[in-house]
């Protein structure tokens, strides 16, 4: 015990170092703590979409007094309006519209590319919502004709916002930091080769070879959809017709 405390009293200046690197390493384990709680909390939205402060559990009656065929008694409120499902179904496109973006846009792809990734539980979860809610959705707001439908519609389109929104948020946190050094160069590098691409100004060889050289800059980093490789070599195809 002795030989202890002589060792202490020889290398007490060892503290003040040792204290910085554990105070440094505690905060780093907090950090950490933190985004890992952030994410049990998002998923836990994913499942249950009422905490979002969305009404999936008690209809939203309605003033006017209306029949809805095969809903019940005459004179009895339904729940819910037509107004109220054409409301849905616009809330349904704009969510759409917002997946398209970047469906569309191999820019965003590339700076996003946690949206396309299947592997990812956040980007599965929205995209398996995105399903639910095209699945049930009505052709026509007059086609929903009981209040169970229009229950399970209204429930599923906001199972899809909420979903694609927390799936989008931590795409923007992370943005290619899933990638190696190496990696994250080569994205780098297709993202100026796609706007070489889409450049009015470069020639139509010039374009063509950004084109070609972007793919494989992408090739095993990301898997680009059908959809945006379409849209891409549509727009190059625009661009490069003759006299355009």
């Amino acid at each position: 015990m002795q030989d202890f405390w002589q060792f202490v009293g020889s290398y007490w200046w060892l503290a003040f170092p040792l204290a910085g690197i554990l105070g440094g390493w505690g905060k780093a384990v907090n950090r950490s703590s933190e985004r890992r709680h952030q994410r049990n909390i998002e998923l836990y939205k994913l499942q249950h979409p009422e905490v979002a402060g969305l009404d999936v559990s008690s209809p939203a009656w309605d003033s006017a007094q209306v029949k809805v065929p095969g809903n019940g008694e005459p004179g009895k409120t339904p729940g819910y309006t037509e107004a109220d499902v054409a409301k849905v179904m616009d809330e349904h496109d704009a969510v759409n519209r917002q997946w398209l973006s970047y469906e569309l846009d191999v820019a965003k792809m590339i700076d996003f590319p946690m949206m396309s990734d299947v592997r990812q539980p956040l980007t599965v979860a929205f995209l398996r919502s995105k399903r639910d809610a095209d699945a049930l959705r009505p052709v026509a707001a007059a086609d929903v004709v009981d209040k169970g439908r229009w229950d399970d519609y209204r429930n599923a389109v906001n199972a899809y916002a909420v979903a694609f929104e927390v799936a989008e948020k931590e795409a923007h946190r992370v943005k290619d930091s899933a990638f190696s050094e190496p990696e994250r160069l080569r994205l780098k590098t297709a993202r100026k080769l796609v706007n070489i691409a889409e450049d009015e100004a470069g020639t139509a060889s010039e374009r063509r070879t950004a084109y070609t050289r972007a793919r494989k800059e992408l090739d095993g980093l990301i898997v680009l959809p059908d959809v945006t490789i379409a849209s891409l070599e549509q727009k190059l195809a625009k661009m490069l017709e003759p006299g355009s």
